[in-house]
Parts: structure tokens; C-alpha cells; sequence
């Protein structure tokens, strides 16, 4: 789910906006005696969020050695795509000028890979190269009515979104370099997303665990069945500002189909922790690298499940980074299976909704196909 405080990291670890996905096997009046003993829960910090993981424990499997693959593997990609590491790969590329070569490593292959299949499809709406304008707003944790009141000038956003150049970022073999000095990457709208698959293939094929849940910063990935025997479920919650994890809404509910092989990847990403009404128009936080603008009319949350959740993630940000109507109207083009919550019909935009009756539930066909499957 990225550092969907502002699309990207910039230079700070990266921090969920929200945690609106939350598995609930344990939660839908299945009694304590039905849960297996055999399930270990596991939880660490990566990425300037925390992970957390339940798996049932194969017999004479070492719990310490599967904790410790799993943290080699995190800070694997850390030392290959972390923006706020000074020495990870990402970095010294950012730092290098154009025409300038530098080798990737397979995971910084795999997220570029995705990066450019979201990149096309979406028209540019995800484009890891858009920091330079989330810096020239001001963007960064917070979001304020001053600096709309003030924004940047034509002239300062032009020149940002100059240096908005993924098409720039070339490929040859194993090493990447840019034809335009200032082009800097971020992979944040990714990388828990591709955190998350990779503690599953470790838990998968390393360790042949196939009854799990994984999540970093609310970005899931799950394989079988929970403690309870039951299919994983993730539960939506409703975009409500000030929400905690002990004080939620929950909007829908995704089960996990055992005729989807036994597995299901989700990402949510939003926009309702930071955005504000200005002169009668509803802004969020996220830049549309396309026009160099806040979005006006985004969908304040959007779930969307996918192959892997490295592409669940970086389309959720992309569906985040259009109006809402073009989201729309973008995955069912092309067939994603996405979870829109936006306000109910009768709610008036700049009103405060705090209730969950003032938001509703949109589903492109193949989430409610999803959704609709009872043979699970």
C-alpha cells in the first residue's frame, strides 16, 4: 500500500495511511475451541511499518530459522529499493547522473517489471518517478489549506513534473540507468506489496506452509485456511478520519475462494487521513502525475486483488491517483477486481462523515465475481 501519505516515501521510512484491511478469521463467531494450536503468529518492523504473519507450524519445523529467513529477505529488499537507506541500490541510483549504469539485484527487477506493466496500463497514473512533485506541494505527512491557498506557480510545477520521466528510467540486461539528469526513483507504491510475496514464497516454498496470512502495512496475502479451518477473510474498513484498529467500521468483507488456488492477494490504498475542502472542492493528498495536480474527486479507499500483491498494491495507488469516475472506469477496462468506498449519494462533500451510513460500496464485476464465490 505504499507511503500513501503522499504516493511516495520521499525520504522517510514508509508509513501506512491506514491500516483498512485486517484479517478476522478469529472475529466471525467461530469459538475459541475450534482453533488449531498449531498456529504460530510472528511480527517485526520493516519498511517504517510492521509486519504480522500467521502460519500453521509444520511438524519439527524451527520456528527461530523461519523468523530469520523472513527478516533476511526484508532487509534484502530494503537494501535494494529503501529510499531512506543512503546505501541501498535505489538510492545510489538517484544519486547518479544520466547514462550513468548501475546493476539490479532480482527483486529490484521484479518491482520494476510491475512498475511498468501498472505504468502503461494505468496511462501514467502510477509512475514511480512523481516524488518531485509531491515535494513542490508540500506534501508530506500532513496536507493543509494553506497550501492550496498558496500553491506552487505553473512554472514550479512544470519544472517538477519535467523530472516526472518513468519512460526515462531505461533497462539493458541487468542494470538500469536514466537519460535525464534528476529522475529519481521510489518504489514505496510497491515494495510492501512485493514484501508481502515474498514472505509467502519463503513460508511456501522454503518451508512447504501453505495455511497462511501475511501483511505489511495492510497490504495482504493469503493461502488456505486460518486457525479456525475456515477461509482467510479481510475485512474493508469504512474511510472514516480518526479510525483506529480498536475503533473501526467495517464496509465489506472479501473471503478468500478455495477455487481461486487456495490463495488471494489484496492492497487497499486511500486518501481520507489527509485531505481537505477547499473553496467547495473535495482534495487529497495524492498528485495526479499526470497533470502535476491534487486529485479532486478521488475514491477515498480502494481495495484491489490481484496475481500478486506487489500488483494489488501498485494499481490500488494507481486507481487512487485518478478521479473517481476514470478509476472506475479504468479497471473494469481492464478487468481488475477492485473495491471502491466512497460517499453515499445523499452525503454532502465537504460534510464530515463519520458514520459508516455515509459511505457506500462500489465493485467492478470481477470483485463482485470475487466476492460472490460460495464454493469457498
Amino acid at each position: 500500500m505504499t507511503n500513501l501519505t503522499a504516493f511516495s516515501s520521499s525520504t522517510k521510512p514508509i508509513k501506512p495511511a491506514f491500516l483498512s484491511v485486517i484479517a478476522i478469521g478469529s472475529v466471525l463467531s467461530i469459538s475459541a475451541c475450534q482453533q488449531k494450536t498449531d498456529y504460530n503468529n510472528l511480527s517485526g518492523e520493516t519498511m517504517g511499518t510492521s509486519y504480522h504473519i500467521s502460519y500453521q507450524l509444520p511438524k519439527g519445523a524451527d520456528e527461530s530459522a523461519i523468523q530469520a529467513a523472513i527478516d533476511k529477505r526484508l532487509q534484502d529488499i530494503n537494501d535494494s529499493m529503501s529510499t531512506y537507506q543512503a546505501d541501498s541500490t535505489i538510492s545510489k541510483f538517484n544519486q547518479l547522473g544520466k547514462d550513468t549504469p548501475i546493476a539490479i539485484d532480482a527483486d529490484f527487477n521484479h518491482v520494476l517489471e510491475a512498475s511498468k506493466q501498472v505504468y502503461e496500463l494505468s496511462g501514467g497514473a502510477f509512475d514511480p518517478t512523481v516524488m518531485p512533485l509531491i515535494e513542490t506541494w508540500g506534501f508530506g505527512s500532513t496536507m493543509t489549506v494553506e497550501r492550496l491557498q498558496s500553491p506552487p506557480t505553473a512554472l514550479e510545477i512544470a519544472q517538477a513534473k519535467a523530472l516526472v520521466d518513468f519512460k526515462s528510467v531505461i533497462q539493458k540486461e541487468q542494470s538500469i540507468y536514466k537519460t535525464k539528469d534528476g529522475v529519481e526513483l521510489d518504489f514505496s507504491a510497491v515494495a510492501k506489496g512485493y514484501g508481502v510475496d515474498v514472505i509467502a514464497d519463503v513460508l511456501r516454498d522454503d518451508y512447504q506452509i501453505r495455511n497462511y496470512m501475511v501483511e505489511i502495512g495492510g497490504e495482504v496475502a493469503t493461502s488456505g485456511v486460518s486457525a479456525q479451518q475456515q477461509p482467510w477473510q479481510i475485512a474493508i474498513d469504512a474511510p472514516i478520519e480518526g479510525s483506529t484498529v480498536s475503533a473501526r467500521q467495517t464496509m465489506a468483507v472479501i473471503r478468500q475462494p478455495i477455487n481461486n488456488g487456495s490463495t488471494m492477494s489484496l492492497a487497499t490504498s486511500g486518501n481520507y487521513r489527509n485531505s481537505v475542502v477547499f473553496d467547495g472542492k473535495h482534495y487529497s493528498h495524492t498528485i495526479d502525475p499526470t497533470t502535476g495536480e491534487p486529485i479532486v474527486g478521488g475514491a477515498p479507499s480502494v481495495t484491489v486483488a490481484a496475481e500478486t500483491v506487489a500488483l494489488a498494491d501498485a494499481w490500488a495507488t494507481a486507481l487512487t491517483a485518478m478521479p473517481y469516475e476514470k478509476a472506475l472506469a479504468t479497471a473494469k477496462e481492464h478487468n481488475i477486481a477492485a473495491l471502491f468506498v466512497i460517499l453515499a449519494d445523499n452525503v454532502n462533500l465537504g460534510a464530515a462523515a463519520d458514520s459508516i451510513d455515509d459511505w457506500q460500496v462500489v465493485e467492478t464485476p470481477a470483485m463482485k465475481a470475487l466476492r460472490a464465490d460460495k464454493k469457498s
